[in-house]
C-alpha cells in the first residue's frame, strides 16, 4: 500500500508530557509533518506542550488541536502565538475552536453567537499577526489602538495559518470562507467528509474560493497492534469517554441513543479509570472499527486511506496504542 506523504501526529493527555516530546521527534525523523496538541477537558492545556515540541524539533509544524476562542483575551492569545513562533519559525499552526457544553457552561462560559465569535476572533487576530494597530468595536472584541509590542526581536508580520476545528454545519461553512483550512474531526466514519467538503465548498464560494484551496487535516483515532482484539481494546477506553462526554461527536458518528445514554449513566464528571472500564461493554466493536483506524498495521493503513479517500488531505493519528509502532506503520519514509 502506498505510504502517503503528508501524515501528522495527535498528542491529548493519554501520555506523560515527557513522552509526548519524545513521540514528536520521533515523528519527525520518521518524517511526519506536523504534530498536533490537543486542549483536552481540564487536564493540559495546548500551548506549554507546544513550546515543548517547538523548542525540541527543527522542523515539525507545530499545531494547536484545538484551543477555543472564549478563554484567552485576544491580545493575549496574539502575543501568545507570537511567542510560539518566535520559537519555532513558520512552524506554527493555529487550531481553533468554539468549545463544547457542559464543560464551558460549568467555568462560566455562556457561549452565544458562536460564528460571530468566531468571525471576529480570527480577523483581530490576524491583523495583530500582522503587525498592525488594531482597532476594532465588535460584539465580542473591544480593543483601541493595540499593537503586538516587539521591541526585541523579529518585527516583520508573522505567518501563522489558523484552522477552525468545526463540527456544526454553519461553523463548517463559515470556516470554508474565512480560514486557512479545517481541523475536521474524529470519532465520525469516512463518509462523515461527503458533507464536510459540501459546506466547505459553500463557504469558500463565498471568499471566491474553491475547497481545493483550504486544507483538510482530520483528526482519527489510531490504535495499531498486531493483536486486533487488543487494538479494539485500546481503542474502546477513549471512545468510551467521547461518547458520554461529547455529544455532539455521538451524534456526528451514527451512535444510538441508547449506547449513549447507557454509558451516560455509568461514567461521572470527570470519568474514573474503573467507569471507564466498566461502560466500555457497551461499545460494540463495530463501532470503535467504524470510526477509528483500528487493527492491525495494514487494517489501520487502509482505514486511514478511506479518511484520504473521502477529502483528509493529512490524517493527524491519536495513538491508542503503541505510539512508535504507529508512527513507523504510517511513516512517509518506509519502503
Amino acid at each position: 500500500m502506498t505510504r502517503h506523504p503528508r501524515v501528522a501526529l495527535y498528542l491529548q493527555d493519554a501520555h506523560a508530557l515527557q513522552d509526548g516530546i519524545k513521540y514528536a521527534q520521533y515523528a519527525e525523523q520518521k518524517g511526519f509533518e506536523a504534530v498536533w496538541q490537543a486542549e483536552s477537558r481540564l487536564v493540559r492545556d495546548a500551548i506549554v506542550p507546544m513550546a515543548a515540541f517547538a523548542a525540541t524539533t527543527s522542523k515539525l509544524k507545530i499545531g494547536s488541536g484545538v484551543i477555543n476562542n472564549w478563554t484567552r483575551n485576544i491580545g493575549l492569545l496574539a502575543a501568545t502565538f507570537l511567542t510560539l513562533d518566535d520559537l519555532a519559525p513558520n512552524r506554527i499552526i493555529c487550531g481553533i475552536g468554539a468549545w463544547w457544553d457542559p464543560l464551558a457552561k460549568n467555568v462560566g462560559i455562556e457561549r452565544r453567537k458562536p460564528l460571530l465569535a468566531m468571525r471576529e476572533t480570527i480577523e483581530v487576530m490576524r491583523r495583530l499577526l500582522r503587525m498592525e494597530n488594531v482597532t476594532f468595536q465588535g460584539e465580542f472584541h473591544k480593543v483601541t489602538g493595540i499593537e503586538l509590542d516587539v521591541v526585541h526581536g523579529r518585527r516583520e508580520p508573522r505567518h501563522v495559518p489558523i484552522y477552525i476545528g468545526a463540527t456544526g454545519d454553519n461553523m463548517m461553512e463559515m470556516t470554508g470562507e474565512i480560514a486557512d483550512g479545517a481541523v475536521l474531526n474524529y470519532c465520525v466514519p469516512p463518509e462523515y467528509n461527503d458533507k464536510a467538503l459540501e459546506l466547505l465548498d459553500k463557504g469558500a464560494k463565498k471568499a471566491g474560493r474553491r475547497v481545493d484551496d483550504i486544507d483538510r487535516p482530520q483528526l482519527v483515532v489510531c490504535a495499531v497492534d498486531p493483536d486486533r482484539k487488543k487494538a479494539i481494546e485500546a481503542a474502546k477506553v477513549l471512545l468510551t469517554q467521547y461518547l458520554a462526554q461529547q455529544p455532539h461527536i455521538a451524534k456526528a458518528s451514527g451512535v444510538s441513543d441508547d449506547i449513549v445514554k447507557k454509558v451516560q449513566s455509568i461514567l461521572g464528571w470527570p470519568a474514573t479509570k474503573e467507569q471507564v472500564h466498566e461502560a466500555m461493554q457497551y461499545v460494540p466493536d463495530e463501532f470503535v472499527l467504524k470510526i477509528s483506524a483500528t487493527g492491525t498495521p495494514e487494517e489501520a493503513r487502509a482505514k486511514v486511506q478511506e479518511y484520504i479517500n473521502r477529502g483528509c488531505t493529512c490524517p493527524i493519528l491519536y495513538p491508542m496504542a503503541d505510539p512508535y509502532l504507529m508512527i513507523d506503520t504510517f511513516s512517509p519514509l518506509a519502503a
